[in-house]
């Protein structure tokens, strides 16, 4: 584990129905262009790090089972349900599933918190014949006018201090993450919603910054913020924003 384990076991261990509510989720096509690298018959796949299976839920449309897995019983205790979907608490660098099995494992959001090589040790140890390894991100949201400025600043400048060291590799797509694989080109893919002024604030309360800050007797800083994004949002709040992630993948046959 990271050397701030303690403050992440904060964040992500009691945050399940947060995330559940408010995080944003994956399109459907991000599922279907992994089942389709993915080798025939499309028999399992693995969702490492599944948090409250938001990307776990979309790959069940696609393979005849689904395993996945996190650390967090909060995070499992609030995620999809789905007939062929298995969830199991256990840790990335102990996964507990049989050898030569999965032929899609998967990583959302989740594997800058990993001992990556002991992780990809295991993931050798599954991965059938041909499968593939996907370790994916989403990066800095972007947010329409008249927010977008406001927003820039609250998350480059006024969190720099709150965020953990870890999530420099999310800001970089993986890109600087070891990956001893022979990689595959992505295709270009995002994630778009549009919310009201309350949902995007209740996923800024999802943010380990955020909760840092609080933690530590700065939580004026996320107030202020507050106020001002709902001075700024068009109709007192009411009218949808578009707000777009983009999604970056590290990918590998293996």
């Amino acid at each position: 584990m990271p050397h701030r384990a303690q403050d992440t076991k904060l964040h992500f261990q009691d945050g399940g129905f947060a995330y559940a509510s408010f995080r944003p989720s994956y399109p459907p096509e991000l599922a279907a262009y992994l089942a389709q690298l993915s080798p025939e018959p499309r028999q399992r796949a693995l969702d490492v790090g599944c948090g409250n299976g938001q990307l776990s839920a979309l790959l069940a449309a696609h393979f005849e089972r689904v395993d996945a897995s996190d650390v967090s019983a909060d995070q499992l205790a609030n995620a999809a349900k789905r007939d062929n979907l298995h969830y199991q608490q256990g840790s990335a660098e102990h996964l507990d599933f049989e050898a030569g099995v999965m032929d899609l494992i998967t990583v959302a959001q989740a594997a800058h918190w990993f001992d990556l090589p002991r992780f990809y040790d295991e993931v050798r140890r599954v991965a059938a014949p041909g499968a593939i390894l996907a370790l994916i991100s989403y990066s800095v949201l972007s947010i329409e006018a008249p927010l977008s400025e406001r927003f820039d600043r609250f998350y480059g400048q006024e969190l720099a201090g709150f965020w953990p060291p870890e999530r420099r590799h999310v800001e970089r797509g993986y890109a600087d993450l070891p990956f001893p694989f022979e990689e595959l080109e992505p295709p270009a893919l995002e994630i778009e919603r549009h919310w009201d002024c309350a949902h995007f604030l209740g996923y800024v309360e999802t943010w380990s910054a955020v909760k840092a800050a609080r933690r530590k007797g700065q939580g004026a800083v996320i107030d202020a913020f507050c106020q001002d994004a709902q001075a700024l949002w068009p109709e007192a709040g009411a009218r949808s924003l578009k707000i777009v992630w983009p999604i970056r993948m590290r990918l590998a046959r293996l």
